[in-house]
Order: C-alpha cells, then sequence, then structure tokens
C-alpha cells in the first residue's frame, strides 16, 4: 500500500495495553493531576475489542498496589469478593496418585492465607474493566478496538504510536471503508501490553535494553472456567501442583481455584524451555484434569470458557532496562512477574504507579518530553516490588537447571535463607531448547472424553475468537519455506503442537507434498509461536483492532 496520510493528535501521555500496568499508571498520572490542579491528557489505546477482552490471569491477587491507589477500593466497589481461604499443594506422581505436600514444605512464597495481607481469588478481566471505570472517571480518555501498530521515533526519541490501519484486505490493498490509522503523540509513551508485546519486543531490540540481562524466559498458560455443582463448591480454596504429567517431559505446574458465582478455574502453566517437540502443551493439559485430584472438583460441571497466554516469568536476572528516550515499558511488557508467588497483577501495577509518579514530576518540572526517564529506575529499585524480584531472582533458574523436584528444594531452602544462595542463570533462550525430534520420545495423547478433556477447535470457540478473514495474516513468516525446509525434518515442525489454538498446521498440497498452513482466524494473541520458534522465522504483530478472543471473566 502506499504511503498514505495521517491525521495527528497530541497528548501529554500515551499509554498502550489496557492492562493492570498501563491503568493503575493512567490512573495515578490523573490522581496527581487533579491534587496539583494541573490539566493533563492522557489517551489510553487497547487492541481488544472492550477492556479486559484479552486479558487472562490465575489469578491470586494480593491488592498491596491497590491498596496505596485506591484506598477506599472496598468502597468503590473493586471486584474482590473471594478471600482466599485454604490452600493445598500436591506433587502428581503419576496419572491416579499423589502426594499432599505438608505445610511446613510449602515454600513461604506460595502461601496464600494467613499473615497481614488478604489475598482474593479474582478474575483478572473484571479488576481491569473497573479499573477503566476509575480511569475514564479521573478523566483518561480510552479506546478499546485500536490496535498500536507502530512506533513513532524521532530524533532516537520515543514520540508516540501509530494505529493500525482499518480495512486493509488479505493482499494489502484498501477495501470499501478502509480508514488510514492515526498517529497519537504524546511527550511521553507508556508501553503496558503485556506479555512478549509487540512493540515492547521492538523497543527492547532497537534500545538494547536487554544488554547485560539474561535471554527472557516464559511459560504458557492456559485456562479454563468450569461451572460445577453447588455441593462441590468451596469458594477461596486454592489448589497448586506439580509433576505428572510434565515430570519427564517439561518443568511447570497447575492451579486449581474456586471463585465466586459456584465456578472455579483450572490452568496449566509449561514452561517454554521445553525440549522435546512432541509435547503440546494444550494436550498436557486436557490429560492433567483426568487426574482424581483435579477431576474431584470438576466432574458434574460443565466448561464455559478457554483461553491461552504468555507469562513473562524470567524474573529479575532478565528484567530489561525499563527506559529509554521518550517512554517506558512496564508490567509484563518488562517481565515484572514474580513467579515464585505465581503472582503478577500487584507488582504490574506497581510498576505502573512508580511509572505514573516519574512521568507527571517530568511533566511538571516542565520537560516537553522525549528525554529518558532515569529517575524511574531508581525509584522502582527501591520500591517493594523490585525487592520481591530481588528475593526471588533465582527461582526460575534453579528449575531449569535442577528440575522441579531439586529446583524446588533449592528455592524453599533459597527463601528460608532469606536469599543467600548464590544467584543463579540461564542463558539458554527458550527457542534454542528444543531436541531433534528424533532424539525424542514421541507422545501420544489420549482422545479428548467431552467431558474434562477437549479438542482445540472447541476449545477455541469458547475464547469467543474473531477475526476478520480478509485482512492481512498477522502471523508473519521470515522465511516462508523455512518450516517445510528444516523445522519439519529436524522438529516435525512443532508449531503444531505448541499452538494451543490450531492456527499451524501442516497439511498436502495437490500434488502430495507438504505445505504449512496458517489459520490465523483461530489465533488468541498467547505469542507463543512468537517466542518458541526454534527459527525465530515467525513474529506476532497486531491484527486490526478488536480481533482476537473475547473473555468474559477470565
Amino acid at each position: 500500500m502506499e504511503q498514505v496520510e495521517r491525521d495527528a493528535m497530541e497528548f501529554d501521555v500515551m499509554i498502550v495495553g489496557a492492562g493492570p500496568a498501563g491503568l493503575s499508571a493512567a490512573c495515578r498520572l490523573m490522581q496527581q493531576a487533579g491534587e496539583a490542579g494541573r490539566e493533563l491528557t492522557v489517551c489510553m489505546v487497547e487492541k481488544g475489542s472492550e477492556v479486559g477482552a484479552h486479558i487472562l490471569s490465575g489469578a491470586i491477587f494480593e491488592p498491596r498496589a491497590l491498596q496505596e491507589l485506591f484506598p477506599d477500593w472496598q468502597e468503590r466497589g473493586a471486584p474482590l469478593t473471594t478471600p482466599a481461604v485454604r490452600d493445598e499443594v500436591y506433587l502428581l506422581k503419576d496419572d491416579t496418585k499423589a502426594w499432599k505436600l505438608p505445610n511446613a514444605l510449602v515454600p513461604p512464597s506460595m502461601h496464600n492465607t494467613g499473615g497481614e495481607i488478604t489475598r482474593y481469588v479474582i478474575s483478572a478481566g473484571n479488576l481491569c474493566r473497573w479499573l477503566a471505570e476509575q480511569a475514564e472517571g479521573l478523566g483518561v480518555e480510552i479506546f478499546p478496538g485500536f490496535a498500536a501498530q507502530e512506533v513513532i521515533v524521532e530524533d532516537g526519541a520515543v514520540r508516540g504510536i501509530v494505529i493500525g490501519d482499518m480495512g486493509v484486505a488479505a493482499d494489502g490493498t484498501p477495501q470499501d471503508g478502509y480508514t488510514p490509522g492515526m498517529e497519537l503523540r504524546a511527550k511521553y509513551t507508556l508501553f503496558a501490553e503485556g506479555s512478549r508485546g509487540h512493540l515492547g519486543k521492538r523497543l527492547i531490540e532497537r534500545f538494547e535494553l536487554d544488554e547485560g540481562r539474561d535471554p527472557q524466559h516464559y511459560g504458557i498458560g492456559l485456562k479454563e472456567l468450569w461451572d460445577i455443582p453447588a455441593e462441590k463448591h468451596q469458594p477461596g480454596l486454592i489448589l497448586h501442583g506439580s509433576g505428572w504429567p510434565l515430570d519427564k517431559q517439561a518443568q511447570g505446574g497447575w492451579f486449581l481455584y474456586h471463585a465466586e458465582n459456584r465456578q472455579a478455574v483450572v490452568g496449566l502453566i509449561v514452561d517454554l524451555s521445553y525440549r522435546n517437540p512432541w509435547l503440546s502443551p494444550f494436550d498436557e493439559f486436557q490429560r492433567l484434569k483426568h487426574h482424581p485430584v483435579l477431576k474431584h472438583h470438576l466432574e458434574g460441571g460443565e466448561r464455559v470458557a478457554y483461553g491461552a497466554r504468555a507469562i513473562t516469568k524470567g524474573g529479575l536476572n532478565c528484567l530489561p532496562k525499563m527506559t529509554f528516550p521518550g517512554g517506558l515499558l512496564i508490567g509484563c511488557d518488562a517481565g515484572t512477574l514474580n513467579f515464585a508467588k505465581i503472582k503478577g497483577l500487584h507488582t504490574a501495577m506497581k510498576s505502573g504507579l512508580v511509572a505514573g509518579e516519574t512521568v507527571f514530576e517530568a511533566i511538571m518540572s516542565g520537560d516537553e518530553g522525549g528525554q529518558e526517564l532515569s529517575a524511574f529506575t531508581a525509584k522502582w529499585e527501591r520500591s517493594w516490588a523490585h525487592a520481591e524480584l530481588e528475593a526471588s531472582a533465582s527461582f526460575g533458574s534453579a528449575i531449569h537447571r535442577y528440575g522441579t523436584v531439586l529446583g524446588g528444594a533449592y528455592n524453599f531452602t533459597n527463601q528460608l535463607l532469606g536469599g543467600r544462595l548464590p544467584n543463579l542463570h540461564d542463558t539458554t533462550a527458550d527457542h534454542a531448547s528444543l531436541e531433534p525430534a528424533a532424539e525424542c520420545e514421541q507422545i501420544v495423547y489420549p482422545k479428548p472424553d467431552g467431558k474434562l478433556s477437549f479438542d482445540k477447535l472447541s476449545s477455541v470457540f469458547l475464547s469467543n475468537t474473531n477475526h476478520e478473514e480478509n485482512q492481512p495474516c498477522h502471523l508473519r513468516l521470515t522465511d516462508p519455506e523455512l518450516p517445510i525446509r528444516e523445522n519439519l525434518p529436524r522438529y516435525a515442525e512443532p508449531a503444531q503442537r505448541y499452538c494451543p489454538a490450531g492456527v499451524y498446521e501442516v497439511v498436502e498440497d495437490d500434488h502430495g507434498k507438504p505445505r504449512f498452513q496458517i489459520n490465523f482466524q483461530n489465533c488468541v494473541h498467547c505469542k507463543t509461536c512468537d517466542i518458541k520458534d526454534p527459527a525465530q522465522n515467525i513474529t506476532w504483530i497486531a491484527p486490526e483492532g478488536g480481533g482476537g478472543p473475547n473473555y468474559p471473566n477470565m
């Protein structure tokens, strides 16, 4: 398509992504502006059809940052209604047996009951919807259904973003109703896209933000929402576990939480450093639910929602520099999750609070934008969120190096000793960990029974995923021939299995030759392909705004 003339709008602050980090930053900015009697323009764009449509998390929520942002959150009606009441932690030995860990052997970071802070079983999507209401009440302009497609960089500084064009056909030509994307310019731009943000990825590379850091590490989190029988419902019950079925194939762990309204959420996190290309995270999750420990809670219920999302879990050793001229990288776009707690909402929100305070100070000083906000780094490193990451810096590396059981023992001991054991590193990127398919055991998964386990297509249906078919594919191949030429013979083309939505297939063409097919309409925006492809040949970019999943209360 030819170069088009774009309209432009100017703001004081631009925020990309209406997740917990971005919304917290927006609210804090406007709170300070109100206290100072200063007019401030803050704009937020969200690629989902509505705020919360693309939000997926466990989630057990620690409201520490929320308390700082809105001390009266209870009076305001924040959707925190189910306090955690009991923890159970299991090590699954095989498909029938399990060992329930005594409380004394559960790492302190895994305790969700007791102590000074009450934790809650929540819907992260509903929390973001509520935060968006607070932000709009404070004067933030939020535009859902608009995907940030490019970063505006001028004279070495970020000056805003370009919204993706609307109404572009699959061949790149404009359709009826074509609308070119606008330039949204700002003094400062905050990127809060969530895990493996496609603009955050470019910023890290352009400004070398990961220099001197370990490669970032990720997991894929798969989650389902179930309506369960009333007699089985125990609001606030929290189950975590590890072991089977991942004990020999990969690291990871599962969760099952009893939420409000007679619902339970169940999920599996698979570390994307796994080696066996035959492994399918989706199918591991489906067979996991047949284990008696989980089956007991789900049997007789109905699955009502499904989704998947990458998790940025490398921790402090992998955390990139979060500042660059003209902006900040916050939340899971940077990697602020505390994986030792399996919690990231509270640390993401805290990074947003620090960002909001830093940006407001700069603007109040008369700063016209484009500077590098080095004050953010000092504030962030003094925060309790950074202290949490510092205390658990070796958590993921220990599990990668020693496995779930021994790595867990290392982390348990390190927590008891106050973090005095040596800091461990893992310098192998997730995409570089696969071994040749011929050298690995092929995994044969049981067929789904339609009661506890299901296939990918029926699961994608429950994610309410939709993309306009006549638009450019948002999953770009650097070399279109590479999947068949290299990945298929060496790794049995693992995209067929690591994708949790059936996007990638190897099919035969009219001449009986294998062909790599991309069903981009199924994409749930998890970003796993962008992370795990061994050749780094797949690049995820934002599709037309509003496309993708439409999660309810995930």
